[in-house]
């Protein structure tokens, strides 16, 4: 049986509060600048990936948790803007402090060979070496979505 093609608008229409918003205004500036979007329903509720058409790379999920959406970014470029790593706020960094470790950065045959780098990078004297799928993976909040926002804007104009 063919599964059902779900769109943007279901996603938003499981948000409640500020939350639709804040992402219409996300995937409008994604489908804006080169990306695609796919929508699925998850066990863990819907989930919206969007894959940057000329790096034909995930930049950006969605994810819809009980507490609230998430977002992952895949800041592949996130060397390139360290102003705006140093800048994010305390509960951003504590969710990359919190993230699991990138096995395949300490030691290249602890992961699959299938399996993408993760981030190595440094905030102050503090190292982090994360998995590409939770290290910029964030709460969506009143407080982090500037900075979220211009994560996005950034690694989207990094990979143009």
């Amino acid at each position: 049986m063919a599964q059902e093609k779900l769109d943007i608008e279901q996603f938003l229409g499981a948000l409640d509060g500020e939350h639709p918003a804040f992402i219409r205004e996300l995937h409008d500036y994604l489908t804006e600048n080169g990306c695609k979007v796919r929508v699925e329903e998850k066990k863990s509720g819907f989930f919206a990936s969007y894959r940057h058409v000329k790096s034909k790379k995930s930049i950006v999920n969605f994810l819809s948790r009980k507490k609230g959406p998430r977002v992952r970014i895949y800041g592949e470029n996130a060397g390139k803007y360290p102003d705006l790593i140093k800048a994010l706020p305390e509960e951003m960094i504590r969710s990359m402090r919190e993230a699991t470790v990138c096995k395949r950065l300490i030691d290249p045959e602890a992961c699959s060979p299938k399996c993408s780098l993760g981030y190595d990078f440094t905030i102050g004297s503090e190292r982090f070496q994360k998995c590409r799928y939770g290290g910029f993976e964030f709460q969506v909040s009143k407080e982090n979505n500037p900075y979220i926002k211009s994560f996005v804007e950034n690694e989207t104009k990094e990979r143009a």
